[in-house]
């Protein structure tokens, strides 16, 4: 008897996950790209060890515990949430320096279409990504760089992968972006 699960096979190509973002939005959330669990459920961070979500919420930057099958729900708190890379993967070392390059432009694109007031870019790995030209270490926090008019802020990548930070100094990041957010949002 074949166990029912060595049976299963992956789709060649999975499906992309479509943005959330609206008109209005005030921090625009940006990924490295989709993890193969995201692209199988349709939603964002969706992975088992992935602790956005948490972070969210302890964070106060929304108001109600959420999970990965509420990402429809940030635009209601002014948040939008996009990856600079469509395509899922297991991981980012699959990632091409071409998916890179055309995920910034579209990234601009979105950017400015959408005008946030600040791009919280989900771990130093997309900042990186969409500021190449920026040598040395990389802090979490606001930055001088900007995209249009919008402010970039890092923030450290919530997977359970991330052994660079402690989950303290995660939610404190996170709460550092609530503080900052809610200071844009009195001085528009």
């Amino acid at each position: 008897m074949i166990a029912r699960a060595s049976m299963m096979t992956m789709p060649t190509e999975l499906p992309p996950l479509r943005d959330r973002i609206r008109p209005g939005v005030r921090v625009l959330f940006v990924g490295i790209n989709p993890g193969i669990r995201s692209s199988l459920t349709g939603h964002h961070f969706a992975g088992f060890s992935n602790r956005f979500w948490k972070l969210l919420f302890e964070s106060r930057l929304v108001p109600e515990q959420i999970g990965y099958e509420d990402d429809v729900r940030l635009p209601e708190w002014g948040f939008g949430i996009t990856n600079i890379v469509a395509r899922p993967t297991a991981g980012i070392d699959s990632l091409e320096k071409r998916e890179y390059i055309e995920g910034r432009v579209r990234l601009r694109r979105k950017v400015l279409r959408y005008r946030p007031a600040i791009v919280a870019l989900i771990g130093v790995t997309v900042f990186r990504a969409m500021f190449p030209e920026r040598k040395g270490p990389v802090t979490l926090g606001l930055q001088a760089e900007r995209i249009g008019d919008s402010a970039v802020f890092v923030l450290p990548n919530p997977s359970g992968r991330n052994a660079n930070y402690s989950y303290a100094e995660m939610l404190a990041a996170y709460r550092a972006l609530a503080r900052t957010s809610r200071a844009s949002d009195q001085n528009p």
